[in-house]
């Protein structure tokens, strides 16, 4: 398999799960602003959609999204860190990855463009830490996302949540999660994926 990814991108949670489950992949990145990758392909014909990030399967199949992604590798893999199929737990990690993706990722996504006014700017870092403050409560029960184990949910969350300082959101305000945060760091295959994107 072979990730395409950029530091830092939301592709940083496929990449976490991958090291995580020991699976065989190799990686290449992306420049998103030319739609290259490091190896001089065109990005926009591996995926139309041209964001990071993509899995290109060794039966040459492309996946993309990065929720279906990590499901599909954990499963592949025959790990248990996206739950068991029909289990409440696989649920669960569902609710969470769908909460990340449309409630986080998506409220990060206008602060990043320099086009956006201000105003709408400030609108969206309100509705973020409203979230974070709903974040924190829920960590305040239990260890990690979904419960006492780390899941592919946790690598998400991780990634996304990653990116408040850059758009002026402290996140030292809210305990349980600064503490999830220096928690999922900690673990040696999520150290190991951030000195491969330059991030340690």
């Amino acid at each position: 398999m072979k990730l395409y990814y950029t530091p830092g991108a939301c592709s940083l949670s496929p990449h976490i799960i991958l090291s995580e489950t020991g699976a065989n992949f190799e990686t290449e990145k992306v420049n998103l602003q030319e739609k290259k990758t490091a190896g001089g392909k065109d990005y926009t014909a591996i995926t139309a959609k041209g964001q990071v990030p993509a899995l290109q399967l060794d039966s040459g199949e492309v996946l993309t999204e990065g929720p279906a992604i990590v499901q599909y590798v954990a499963d592949h893999a025959g790990s248990d860190l996206a739950g068991a199929p029909g289990t409440m737990e696989r649920v669960r990690v569902q609710e969470w990855l769908n909460f990340v993706g449309a409630e986080l990722h998506k409220s990060f996504a206008p602060i990043f463009r320099p086009t956006t006014p201000d105003a709408y700017k400030n609108v969206a870092r309100e509705n973020l830490t409203k979230r974070f403050d709903w974040i924190d409560q829920e960590l305040g029960k239990r260890p990690y996302a979904v419960g006492d184990r780390f899941t592919v949910a946790d690598a998400y969350l991780f990634t996304v949540t990653r990116w408040a300082p850059a758009v002026g959101i402290d996140t030292s305000k809210w305990h349980n999660l600064t503490a999830y945060m220096d928690r999922i760091k900690a673990r040696p295959k999520v150290q190991e994926t951030l000195k491969a994107e330059g991030l340690a």
